[in-house]
C-alpha cells in the first residue's frame, strides 16, 4: 500500500511539472557577462585575433507547449585585436553597441534543473564612435563609411539551476561593419553569461 501510494503521489507530481512546462509562463531576469570578439574581412587585409569584452542587460523569457521566445536587451563592450597585412601595423578596437538577440529556444528537463537549445537573429545598434574601431582602422588607410547598425546570427546551449541561468553562445556577423562592399567587416563572437530570474 505505501509503495502503491508513493508510486502515485511521483505520477502526480510528474505530471504537474510537465503540465507546467506546456502551460504559458513569463520570466524576467538580468544578466552579466564576457565575450571574445574577433573581426573578419573578406580580402584579408587584416589578422584578426581575439580579446576579451563584457555584456550586461536583461532577459525576457516567454513560453510554452515547450518552446520559448527570448528576448535580451544588452550593452555590449565589443573588442578586437588586427594586424594590417599591408604595413604589419597592429590595431586594437574598442566600441559599444546595444545589442538585442532575438531567440528562439526549447528546455529539456523537469523542474527546477534544466538545459536549453537558442538560436536567433541579434540587431546591435552602435551607441559610440568617438576613439573607437572607427577612428582607428581608418588612420590605417581605411577609408569606407561604418553602418550605425549591424545583424548578426546566434545561437547555443544553456543552463537554468533554480533561479540561475548560464549560457554559452557563438555569434556570427552576417553583415559588414562597412558600406565598403570591396572591403568588409564582420565581427564573430563567443560570449559566456550568467543570469539571475527576477520573476
Amino acid at each position: 500500500m505505501k509503495k502503491t501510494l508513493l508510486s502515485i503521489c511521483i505520477l502526480i507530481s510528474t505530471l504537474a511539472t510537465a503540465s507546467a512546462q506546456l502551460l504559458p509562463t513569463f520570466q524576467l531576469g538580468i544578466k552579466g557577462g564576457l565575450n571574445f570578439s574577433s573581426l573578419k574581412t573578406n580580402d584579408n587585409w587584416l589578422d584578426g585575433s581575439s580579446r576579451t569584452g563584457y555584456q550586461a542587460g536583461l532577459w525576457a523569457r516567454i513560453g510554452g507547449a515547450g518552446f520559448h521566445f527570448q528576448p535580451e536587451l544588452y550593452v555590449t563592450g565589443k573588442n578586437a585585436k588586427a594586424t594590417v597585412n599591408e604595413t604589419d601595423a597592429e590595431v586594437k578596437m574598442d566600441f559599444t553597441s546595444l545589442d538585442l538577440p532575438l531567440l528562439l529556444g526549447t528546455r529539456i528537463g523537469l523542474g527546477p534543473i534544466a538545459a536549453r537549445i537558442q538560436v536567433g537573429p541579434v540587431i546591435s545598434f552602435l551607441i559610440d564612435k568617438d576613439n573607437s574601431v572607427f577612428d582607428r582602422l581608418g588612420q590605417v588607410g581605411n577609408t569606407g563609411a561604418y553602418k550605425d547598425q549591424a545583424i548578426a546570427l546566434t545561437g547555443g546551449v544553456g543552463v537554468d539551476i533554480m533561479r540561475l541561468r548560464a549560457d554559452l553562445r557563438y555569434e556570427h556577423g552576417l553583415s559588414s561593419l562597412t558600406k565598403d562592399g570591396a572591403r568588409s567587416q564582420k565581427i564573430n563572437l563567443w560570449t559566456i553569461g550568467i543570469g539571475y530570474r527576477l520573476f
